[in-house]
């Protein structure tokens, strides 16, 4: 009886499952009817605006993954229609070619090898022969990669390499800098807006590039600091609201403080700030009672809001011009944009 219930049960589950099997949308992918318009239900549409909205960095993440493969590709296409010109090329696979005739300098010491080690903080207990070959190799095949894109370069220094495919833009968002410590003009070409936590480990790296780029292009740009503590930082808040207490005293103070926040950040409860004050020369009886007081703290939260409302998620978080950047990228990621707006 338990058997012929369960195949009945079966049954009627297939035909519920056939009977619903004609719900499901049905998508039909078009020309859109409109500009601007993703899709269309009956009466009802929806903008590409709404599509993106919120999800725009998630994109620009994925499209700028494809495009990298894509231009990883075009380079090694080129790479090998270049090479087949050299006449020293002839029965040579490309490996062979680079390594003979590219390549054929790069030689890895055992100085370089321990001079990786200690960059990358490796254990003394975990170095070996394997491992010193394994770092051998991979920096032989850095070097090598470099090697090759410099000898591209001197083969198309005279044409240059121009690229018809289209490269992924940068989100942009409204941002204001607001009433936000800044160094640089007022009225440079180039603003960043850095959302950033005091406690956050990325945001001192970030905090480390946006010393290169102050170093590198001076007042010619604008570096604006709002606040973004994260809620699992318990000493971030506090740290936010002694940034600003510091700016009280002048913008000069603030990025003092800005700077030996980040480098000490065991030291951020109330004991260490108050000791960093007095280190950078505040009034530390003026700066104590703004800290106590929580003095700033609506600007604070009025930064985390205007983060949020340009979907700000994570810290650090930079805008270019308006142009997103999420995380301590490479320094590159940024003159590369800055550049670009300073040549206009």
């Amino acid at each position: 009886m338990k058997a012929v219930n369960g195949l009945l049960m079966l049954c009627l589950v297939s035909i519920v499952a056939c009977s619903q099997g004609n719900s499901k949308p049905s998508y039909l992918f078009k020309p859109a009817v409109k500009e601007g318009v993703a899709a269309k239900a009956g009466e009802i549409e929806v903008t590409n605006a709404e599509v993106m909205n919120g999800i725009e960095s998630e994109v620009f993440d994925f499209e700028s993954k494809a495009f990298e493969v894509k231009m990883n590709k075009l380079k090694s296409v080129l790479i090998e229609k270049l090479a087949a010109k050299d006449p020293r090329k002839k029965d040579l696979s490309m490996d062979e070619f680079v390594s003979k005739y590219i390549a054929k300098h790069v030689n890895i010491s055992d100085k370089e090898i321990d001079a990786f080690i200690a960059d990358q903080n490796i254990p003394q207990e975990h170095i070996n022969p394997q491992v010193r070959e394994k770092i051998k190799q991979y920096l032989e095949k850095e070097r090598s990669r470099e090697a090759v894109e410099e000898w591209l370069g001197q083969q198309t220094k005279n044409s240059g390499i121009e690229v018809y495919m289209p490269k992924p833009r940068r989100p942009t968002f409204p941002v204001e800098v607001g009433n936000a410590p800044f160094a640089g003009d007022k009225d440079a070409k180039v603003v960043i807006v850095e959302f950033s936590d005091f406690q956050c480990p990325f945001c001192a790296k970030g905090a480390d590039l946006l010393k290169k780029i102050k170093s590198k292009y001076g007042n010619k740009v604008k570096v604006a600091f709002k606040n973004f503590p994260l809620p699992f930082h318990n000493n971030a808040e506090g740290a936010a609201i002694a940034g600003l207490c510091a700016n009280e005293q002048g913008v000069d103070y603030f990025w003092k403080m800005h700077d030996e926040m980040f480098a000490r950040q065991d030291a951020l409860d109330m004991a260490g700030l108050s000791s960093t004050a007095g280190k950078i020369g505040l009034k530390k009886e003026a700066f104590e009672a703004c800290l106590k007081d929580k003095k700033y703290l609506a600007q604070v939260n009025s930064d985390m809001e205007d983060g949020k409302k340009v979907g700000v998620k994570s810290t650090p978080t930079f805008f270019v011009n308006g142009q997103l950047i999420q995380g301590a990228q490479e320094f590159n990621v940024f003159a590369e944009l800055i550049d670009e707006v300073l040549a206009k």
